[in-house]
């Protein structure tokens, strides 16, 4: 008996996953980075750009989204509109408070 679930592409390599974690510590440094700078405004943007960067590693590499059927993919991508239209929601409450 087969399960309909089961893996149907090659497991990624320690190689592979070595970069995507090398690409997620560069990020944070990044973020490390960008904190230090005053930019006004943009911090938030510059803050939730780059971990929206790091949060698609992660889903996709480490989670192997990548690798899944297009249903789980939709719940997914609604997630993140619902969350991004409350972020863009809380962006417009904070930039008329300045």
């Amino acid at each position: 008996m087969t399960d309909k679930h089961e893996a149907q592409h090659e497991p990624l390599s320690y190689r592979f996953l070595a970069l995507v974690w090398a690409g997620l510590m560069a990020l944070t440094a990044l973020t490390l980075g960008a904190a230090k700078v005053d930019l006004g405004f943009l911090n938030v943007v510059a803050a939730l750009g780059i971990a929206s960067a790091k949060a698609s590693l992660v889903i996709f590499f480490f989670m192997h989204l990548k690798y899944e059927n297009r249903l789980i993919k939709g719940m997914v991508l609604t997630a993140f509109v619902i969350l991004a239209i409350a972020i863009a929601l809380t962006f417009v409450d904070v930039g008329y408070r300045y």
